[in-house]
Formats: structure tokens, C-alpha cells, sequence
């Protein structure tokens, strides 16, 4: 009998733009055939977009642990929560050179195998102008339109009786 095979999934984004000098939290999260174990590992890797090599960036093993040299010491803190399978991390003060890709893996003995997340990271200058901010600055635009609209209207209005209440008057004067 074939039994199925035990297997770690790991979810991230596929990309990820951030702002020089800002924080950044890189979500990851896992699935898993297995309940969580004490022995699950989860190791968070960095190789640079010159594809020189993986650099460590974070790990996790019972408990969080820094690195204690490299680019990312002190840099970088555990975001995660074992429990609701997520083990995120944040990166402080986003530099130009940390732009490349970042690789998330988990192991859950006897889960061992799976796949390994990647994110790639673009830092850039400035974020650039996006659907989302298309869409405030429409939806902006359309209500400070609809309040002009709205104004509008009730002034003509007022100014509709008050010519109104006049006429009566003068009609009233000469009767």
C-alpha cells in the first residue's frame, strides 16, 4: 500500500515592493500533514539579486534566534506566531542592497520536506503610483464633486424662494 507522503507547504508573496529606510514585514506561512512538532524548524535565507551567495538571515528553533553577524544583525525580528502556523518576520531600516530574494523553509519533523517560500524584494525610492491610489484619489475626487453638486443645488434653491418670497411682497405692496 502506497501511504501519502508527509509534506510541509509554505505560502509567501512571489514579490514585494518597500520604501528605502522603512520597515517591512515578510509573511510566510506553512501548512502541514503533521501536528506542529517542538522540534520545527523554520530558517529565513537571503541571496542578493547578484546571485552571490545565500546569505543567513533568521532562524527559529523552540524559539527565535538573531544572527549575530551578517547584513541583517539587528535588523531583523520574529513576526510569527508557531500556533497559527505563521512565522513572519520584519526587516528594519530597508536598504537599497537589500533588494534580492528571501527564502523562508519550515520543517516539521517528521514533515521535513516541502516546498520553500521565496519572496522578491524590490527597494525602492519612492512607492509608485498604483490601482490603489488611482482608485482614493476617484473616489476623492467623485465625493468633493457630489459636495460641490449638493451646494450648489441648495443655494439655487434658496435663492429661487427668497426671489419667490420677494415677488409676493411687491405683489402684496401693490394691492
Amino acid at each position: 500500500a502506497l501511504w501519502p507522503a508527509a509534506a510541509v507547504e509554505v505560502y509567501t508573496s512571489k514579490e514585494v515592493d518597500a520604501v528605502n529606510g522603512t520597515n517591512l514585514r515578510l509573511k510566510c506561512t506553512f501548512s502541514s500533514s503533521s501536528p506542529i512538532s517542538q522540534d520545527l524548524t523554520v530558517t529565513w535565507n537571503f541571496q542578493p539579486e547578484d546571485l552571490s551567495s545565500h546569505e543567513p538571515v533568521f532562524c527559529y528553533l523552540k524559539e527565535p534566534y538573531e544572527l549575530p553577524t551578517g547584513r541583517f544583525k539587528e535588523r531583523v525580528t520574529w513576526d510569527g506566531n508557531i500556533e497559527r502556523h505563521d512565522v513572519s518576520i520584519v526587516i528594519w531600516n530597508l536598504q537599497p542592497t537589500d533588494n534580492g530574494t528571501f527564502t523562508c523553509q519550515v520543517k516539521n519533523p517528521p514533515d521535513v520536506y516541502g516546498t520553500i517560500g521565496e519572496v522578491r524584494l524590490r527597494v525602492v525610492q519612492k512607492v509608485p503610483f498604483s490601482e490603489i491610489h488611482f482608485l482614493a484619489v476617484a473616489i476623492g475626487s467623485a465625493s468633493v464633486l457630489m459636495i460641490i453638486v449638493v451646494t450648489v443645488v441648495i443655494i439655487c434653491r434658496y435663492r429661487r424662494k427668497k426671489a419667490q418670497e420677494k415677488r409676493i411682497e411687491v405683489a402684496d405692496a401693490e394691492l
